[in-house]
């Protein structure tokens, strides 16, 4: 690991456990479960290649949402931002752009959140593009 690397790992580290004083272990909580998603959907393509699902829908609590809601986290962002650093340090390849998606759910079986992922295909600009009229 770069020196670089292991200063960013250490901020990380200290972030995380600012946010979680302040508002709870839940954001820690949820990044740690992206990551194991993450590691957990990897598959390896080639000795170069180790692709990862794009898309991460987290579905919380609506106790856990409302409290993240009231103290105007950037949650989503912040997630999105730690995971891509994550993949990056384990030399994982996105199946297309990155999105993490965070949701109210009244049905959490954990009462806190749940995490799941796939793969999202990126859409092309081509597609959008206007085709001329037939004559």
């Amino acid at each position: 690991m770069s020196t670089l690397s292991a200063l960013e790992q250490a901020l990380e580290n200290r972030w995380g456990a600012l946010w979680a004083r302040i508002a709870g272990k839940e954001p820690v909580e949820l990044l740690d479960a992206l990551r194991r998603e993450c590691d957990a959907q990897a598959v390896v393509c080639s000795d170069q290649l180790v692709m990862v699902p794009n898309a991460f829908d987290v579905e919380l609590a609506d106790t856990v949402h409302d409290e993240l809601i009231r103290r105007g986290s950037r949650v989503g962002q912040v997630l999105t931002d730690s995971l891509a650093r994550h993949a990056e340090r384990r030399g994982y390849a996105w199946a297309g752009p990155l999105t993490v998606h965070i949701v109210r759910s009244g049905h959490v079986p954990n009462g806190r959140y749940r995490v799941a992922s796939r793969v999202m295909q990126h859409v092309s600009a081509a597609g959008f593009q206007q085709q001329p009229n037939p004559a």
